[in-house]
């Protein structure tokens, strides 16, 4: 299989917590935190706890809810998962200005894409062509801020994720990559 342009923004696992903890994995150290069991952001957060020796206390939760909402109850300081997913728990909490995403990431960003079928490069070449037009359009940044800077539906949630810089880089040069090196920022 192939991976299409890269769609949305470059994701990273950063972690949601409640202030006033600080933003930066070392404060961690000790602390209780939450992840979705079997999620790549729970691997992370081991690797970093042993290579930082930070003493992290590492719950697995069954789902993103469960995690979330054992921050929400003081079960854990934090939990770590990709960004956009924590801001639409933030979004849906019953005190959104309670939580802050942490400015320091557990990796380096990872492009969600789309999976096309290998043996058709001419179906890759016409996606490729309609989504690099699409990013490098007006339209790119007015869908993006459609979906992620204003309420949307069926519950007004707004995500308030303003778009990246590396997001911004990939609309103006769209890639393939599955490289996390190539999406960042120039």
């Amino acid at each position: 299989m192939w991976i299409e342009h890269q769609q949305r923004r470059a994701p990273e696992a950063g972690f949601l917590h409640q202030y006033p903890l600080s933003d930066r994995i070392d404060d961690l150290k000790g602390k209780s935190v939450v992840s979705t069991s079997g999620s790549t952001n729970i691997k992370q957060l081991t690797e970093t706890n042993a290579a930082r020796n930070l003493g992290v206390n590492i719950i697995p939760a069954k789902d993103h809810g469960e995690a979330f909402l054992m921050v929400e109850t003081d079960r854990a300081v934090a939990f770590v998962m990709d960004d956009i997913l924590l801001a639409s728990f933030i979004a849906g909490s019953k005190d959104p200005d309670a939580y802050v995403i942490s400015k320091e990431a557990f990796s380096k960003p990872e492009p969600y894409g789309i999976i096309l079928r290998k043996d058709d490069p001419d179906f890759k070449k016409v996606v490729d062509g309609a989504t690099a037009a699409l990013y490098q359009s007006a339209e790119g940044q007015k869908l993006y801020d459609k979906w992620f800077m204003q309420k949307i539906p069926p519950k007004g949630l707004n995500l308030n994720t303003p778009i990246s810089a590396e997001l911004k880089h990939q609309f103006t040069k769209p890639s393939d990559s599955p490289d996390p090196d190539s999406y960042t920022a120039m």
